[in-house]
């Protein structure tokens, strides 16, 4: 996934702007299995997927729950981190070999004084970003688990071949077992 179409999604910016922007990005390479971002923690930079596949999730004693995947050119991004600048309350792990674009947050933030453009674009990543944990709210707690895997599989087709049930299960709110029913039944 091209660093210019990653951009644009969010938001289009002037050539000059975007080049500023696209100036300060490192490419970088992570390993399956690999912990991006970690809970407690200031995250400090922002990412973008360039090719891989990560999840989300909040671990407990005696769980862990998914509550997010991200793939090519979605951002990966601690929302306590980017705007409050505080600990996160997310672990994001690959679950393929990954590369990612980066960027540090001081960084980013900096070109938001110097850029309306850009500063215009961080508004409107973080807007997106919250629809969707939005959508994703409201999925929990007004439809079933039979709709939000229809929704999962009319959305994100190719997430079932590269996630686990295991995580996918965990990302409906339901046991594999429930999981294997619903599949059964779609069937």
């Amino acid at each position: 996934m091209e660093v210019d179409w990653i951009l644009d999604t969010i938001y289009p910016l002037p050539a000059i702007s975007k080049a500023a922007l696209v100036a300060t990005l490192q490419e970088v390479s992570y390993p399956k299995g690999h912990i991006l971002l970690r809970a407690q923690k200031v995250e400090t930079s922002v990412y973008f997927i360039k090719t891989g596949m990560v999840r989300a999730y909040h671990s407990t004693a005696e769980t862990e729950v998914t509550f997010w995947f991200g793939q090519e050119g979605d951002p990966v991004i601690s929302m306590k981190s980017y705007i409050e600048n505080k600990k996160g309350y997310e672990d994001v792990e690959l679950l393929e070999n990954t590369v990612l674009y980066q960027i540090s947050s001081q960084k980013l933030h900096a070109l938001f004084n110097e850029d309306l453009h850009i500063a215009n674009w961080g508004r409107k990543l973080a807007e997106q970003e919250l629809i969707k944990t939005e959508e994703r709210l409201i999925a929990m707690q007004f439809k079933t688990a039979t709709q939000r895997y229809k929704d999962l599989l009319e959305q994100q087709p190719r997430l079932l071949n590269r996630v686990s049930l295991g995580h996918i299960a965990s990302y409906l709110g339901i046991t594999q077992v429930s999981l294997s029913r619903i599949r059964a039944e779609i069937r």
